[in-house]
């Protein structure tokens, strides 16, 4: 019998949850599930543009829309709720996984009541701002018969669960992420020179590259306060920044009163983040909070030497002085001094690389990742859907 999944997801936006979405249902759908993708809203106005790229349905939910005052938000908010209420009873899903605490708190209780017999929910960690009276919420729903599991990307999220929104352990599932990275030969020379030569990169400069929403979790204040002490050792060091978010404006401020303007390259977000990836000496990730974050597995699976902060979620993957170097979290001099450690290094770089990229291709694949969740899927429907 085919089954049915449908992937709900808070944004349509460029982002890691929302890759992670994608490359799931392009997965199962390509494994012949009949796959549906539902968000929120359209921050970003893609969902045209993804609904072309992608052969299952995309949709747009619209329970906001950006600009809208927060009374026409809350008149949408109902509208969008009962467009997913009869998306849900119309296509009658197997199956449910929502993505963000949001899209737990507000798709899972509408599945339970239509029915969808596995209701599963996601935690990818702790969401800035989130008020801990809806964490709390979060948890007594996730214990209750709403949700048939939560998983989790790594041990740290899983105790941020457990200990800090009181979720019953027998509710969670660990599968940690998984990536799929082009094949060795699919960029080249060609594209490593443009990328260096478009960023100002000379023939004998680094090119340190950090990807991720600029938030104040992802640290890239750290980073930019770090660059003056690498520039005296090297000076014909690039460093590019990408992602976007609500700190853009305050990092942009920072740039400048560190006078670092000329080397400092803040790309917003693009859609060739392999390619740049490709090109990169190093890749840089000073967070200050982390669960498992996909643009790690990417930048080591595309054979870049890390340097991150040593947070539980990283260091799961992420072994000091084999996969990468790791440094305190917050700790400006000693990410400075490991940058540069790295840069005058180019053997040990390599050796770095090439650890990280073979344990990535190896552990932390898109299929194992997929036939994990493929289990917890089928775990929740009832054994008469499936005979």
């Amino acid at each position: 019998m085919e089954l049915s999944i449908l992937f709900l997801g808070t944004q349509i936006a460029v982002g890691g949850a929302q890759r992670v979405l994608l490359t799931q249902a392009q997965w199962f759908y390509e494994r012949g599930y009949r796959v549906t993708a539902a968000f929120f809203y359209d921050k970003e106005h893609l969902q045209e543009r993804w609904q072309v790229e992608h052969p299952f349905p995309v949709i747009d939910l619209e329970l906001r829309k950006v600009g809208n005052t927060s009374a026409e938000n809350v008149m949408l908010l109902f509208g969008g709720l009962v467009r997913l209420w009869r998306l849900l009873r119309r296509e009658r899903f197997d199956v449910i996984q929502t993505f963000t605490p949001h899209s737990n708190l507000l798709g899972l209780p509408l599945a339970f009541l239509a029915g969808v017999p596995s209701r599963i929910a996601s935690h990818h960690g702790k969401i800035e701002d989130i008020s801990h009276l809806l964490e709390l919420l979060h948890g007594k729903m996730v214990n209750s018969r709403i949700v048939s599991s939560l998983v989790t990307v790594s041990r740290r999220v899983s105790r941020l669960a457990t200990q800090t929104e009181g979720v019953n352990p027998d509710k969670i599932r660990l599968i940690l992420n998984g990536v799929e990275i082009p094949p060795e030969d699919h960029f080249g020379q060609h594209d490593t020179q443009h990328v260096r030569g478009e960023l100002g990169v000379d023939d004998d400069g680094h090119l340190v590259i950090s990807v991720g929403r600029l938030t104040s979790q992802k640290g890239h204040a750290v980073l930019l306060e770090a660059a003056p002490l690498v520039l005296k050792q090297f000076p014909k060091t690039i460093f590019a920044i990408v992602g976007d978010g609500p700190l853009r404006g305050a990092l942009e401020k920072q740039v400048i009163s560190l006078g670092i303007e000329k080397v400092v390259c803040l790309m917003g977000v693009r859609d060739d983040v392999f390619r740049l990836l490709h090109a990169a000496d190093v890749f840089a990730l000073p967070s200050l909070s982390e669960g498992l974050p996909m643009a790690l597995l990417e930048a080591m699976g595309m054979g870049i030497p890390i340097l991150a902060s040593e947070l539980e979620g990283i260091a799961s993957v992420v072994e000091h002085e084999k996969h990468g170097l790791l440094i305190p979290s917050g700790e400006v001099e000693s990410f400075s001094l490991s940058l540069i450690r790295l840069l005058e290094d180019a053997a040990f770089r390599e050796k770095l690389a090439q650890a990280g990229k073979r344990l990535v291709l190896t552990n932390f694949t898109l299929d194992r990742m997929c036939e994990e969740y493929e289990q917890v899927f089928l775990r929740g429907i009832d054994r008469r859907i499936i005979e």
